[in-house]
């Protein structure tokens, strides 16, 4: 093996191990993995304390539907200003499921749609990131 080869073939080597090594924590997040759906709502009132109330209501209703493990329901923290800290929303939700099949059910089901029909109306934006988490 010359040396420009045996360079090359240890070259590729190491990025081949790399590239495991940081994709291997990947191979464990499935579609049955759990998902954690989190919202959040910018209301057309921004700063309206009666408007949250209502948006916060709607969402506890929520809870009723099965497939959800857990829901949370927050409001921006007073935390010190970074560049990082987006605290623009005024009301968001969290809620974890048991995998992606049960979030969809989830969107689908009656209590969603109603709640989407009913409440829609306080808000201007919605921003939605739903994460498949690792397996541990």
């Amino acid at each position: 093996m010359t040396k420009r080869s045996r360079r090359a073939f240890l070259s590729t080597s190491v990025l081949a191990t790399a590239a495991t090594v940081v994709v291997d924590p990947l191979i464990s997040v499935k579609d049955s993995s759990p998902l954690i759906h989190q919202v959040f709502f910018w209301l057309k009132n921004p700063g309206s304390i009666s408007d949250r109330k209502k948006l916060a209501e709607g969402l506890k209703k929520l809870s009723a539907i099965p497939q959800i493990k857990l829901l949370k329901i927050g409001f921006p923290a007073g935390t010190e200003k970074r560049e990082v800290v987006d605290n623009s929303w005024d009301v968001s939700e969290l809620m974890f499921f048991e995998d992606l099949k049960a979030q969809k059910a989830y969107q689908d089901h009656p209590l969603h749609q109603a709640f989407i029909q009913q409440y829609s109306y306080l808000w201007e934006r919605v921003i939605v990131y739903d994460t498949l988490t690792m397996e541990s």
